[in-house]
This record gives C-alpha cells, structure tokens and sequence, in this order.
C-alpha cells in the first residue's frame, strides 16, 4: 500500500505551491495586501516579509511530504498546528474588531481548509509509520 493515496498528494502539492506563492508575495506584494484588505499599512514591513519566507518554507515542506511522506510526516504536524493557531490568533483578531472581516475568508481559505485533509494525511502517516 502506498502511504499516500493520489488525493492526499494532490493536496499537499496544492499546499506547497500556493504557500510559495502567499510567502512570495508576502514578500513583495505587501503593499497589495494591505491595500485589498483594507488594513492600514505599518511604517515596519519587516514582520510581513519574515511571516512569507515562514509561509514559503511550509510550502517547501508540504512538497517534501508528498515527495516523501513518510520520512517528512513531521514537517506535516508542524504544518498543521501553525495553521490550527494561526487561524484560531487571526479569527479572534476579526472577533475582536482588529481585523476586519473580510480577513476571515482570507484564513479560510489559505489555512482553515486544509486542517481537514492535512489531519487524515497526518492520522495515515503516523499509523504507516507505526506498523513499520
């Protein structure tokens, strides 16, 4: 049995490769963000830029995972409790009025959604490597 059945490396590939993109662009495209969410830009950019080279390194390590799933499961746990937390931190900033709403659909779509599929790859993963 493969440890990865083809949905489950479709998902981590669409991961790796739209966290370069988010992590590139959090990099160079800053101004853009802060304008498209209406957020006041702040005077040190610095934080942002270290953020995307974060979320571009998950992007590398989702790709390793497909690669090598087993070997890389860890890289898949760190994965998904930076993305649990983050949406939990972000959603309480909109809760609160720190943020405005429309920042909810951007943690949706770019970390919420994939707590799902990221826990059954993880939960396989895990239980492959077990019975090894």
């Amino acid at each position: 049995m493969p440890p990865l059945q083809p949905w489950m490396k479709l998902v981590l590939r669409i991961a790796g490769v739209f966290n370069l993109v988010a992590g590139a662009s959090m990099c160079t495209l800053y101004h853009e963000g802060y304008k498209m969410l209406g957020v006041p830009k702040p005077e040190l950019i610095l934080p942002v830029q270290v953020m995307g080279i974060l979320v571009a390194s998950f992007g590398v390590g989702y790709l390793l995972v497909a690669a090598n799933p087993i070997e890389n499961r860890n890289v898949l746990l760190l994965g998904f409790l930076s993305k649990a937390i983050s949406s939990v931190v972000a959603l309480w900033y909109v809760a609160i009025g720190q943020l405005p709403l429309g920042f909810a659909a951007v943690v949706f779509f770019s970390d919420v959604i994939y707590l799902p599929p990221f826990f059954v790859i993880m939960r396989r993963l895990y239980r492959l490597a077990a019975a090894s």
